[in-house]
């Protein structure tokens, strides 16, 4: 068993069955007080991790979250457009950062929702009865989140990739390897909160250019068109039920 390709290449999916294999394998612990080796038997005639190990890889796991969770979910593009919006705004510190990240961490979880649903349903459930072996548990909790990397992943992002791994032509982004697929999927989330942005900033731009020419008629120099601004958006935004709209387009546009 490669057991140090298997930690570094698939370490980013171990966070999602992390926490109830970790508590798996305390309760087997309880049962089997004995020594314990790396690898351990099944009854389908493969093996699976020990307690120890499995121990080691979830608490190695913990410190890959951030990242997992960054490049490889919803996130990146939710923080981006609501950071878009506090700037579009000009209000600088509010929502502060806290309000923010917390919004952005659950509409992840929202918009994951039927992501996670399957890693459940497909790698824990099979895993916590006895009738997967760890290994093949990670496989298919692997299966859903490719899934849904492929299907926000803009062909030429992954094109520009995989020409730079020197995949062969027939590759595609489904059979194609995790770090190939990730950088790919995380430059086309990027692209993707970058037009809803633009889109964003639009109709303040217009508000800033409206209210700076009046000052100026008006010979008021001194005047920051920044303060005049401000309260003419906050009451377009909210007149315009901007949260209803911003957060279901943001959800509408994980819908493929």
């Amino acid at each position: 068993m490669r057991l140090g390709s298997l930690i570094f290449l698939r370490i980013g999916l171990r966070f999602l069955l992390g926490a109830t294999l970790a508590l798996a394998a305390f309760s087997a612990s309880a049962q089997a007080p004995g020594q314990l080796p790396l690898l351990i038997g099944t009854g389908q005639g493969g093996t699976n991790f020990s307690v120890p190990i499995q121990t080691l890889l979830f608490f190695t796991a913990l410190s890959f979250i951030p990242a997992v969770l960054l490049l490889m979910t919803g996130f990146t593009r939710i923080v981006i457009v609501l950071s878009l919006l506090r700037q579009a705004l000009g209000t600088q510190s509010a929502p502060p950062n806290q309000v923010i990240i917390g919004l952005s961490l659950f509409l992840t979880l929202f918009v994951m929702g039927p992501t996670f649903d399957r890693i459940y349903a497909d790698a824990y459930l099979p895993y916590s009865q006895g009738t997967m072996p760890f290994d093949q548990a990670l496989q298919k909790a692997e299966a859903p989140i490719r899934g849904f990397m492929v299907k926000q992943t803009r062909q030429s992002d992954f094109s520009l990739f995989a020409k730079l791994a020197k995949l062969p032509p027939d590759v595609t982004a489904e059979t194609a390897p995790i770090r190939v697929l990730v950088p790919a999927f995380v430059i086309s989330e990027l692209k993707s909160a970058f037009q809803i942005g633009f889109m964003i900033f639009i109709p303040f731009l217009v508000i800033d250019i409206v209210v700076a020419s009046i000052l100026m008629s008006l010979g008021m120099m001194m005047l920051s068109p920044v303060l005049v601004a401000l309260p003419f958006k906050l009451m377009l935004f909210v007149l315009a039920d901007g949260w209803n709209l911003l957060i279901g387009s943001l959800a509408a546009s994980f819908v493929t």
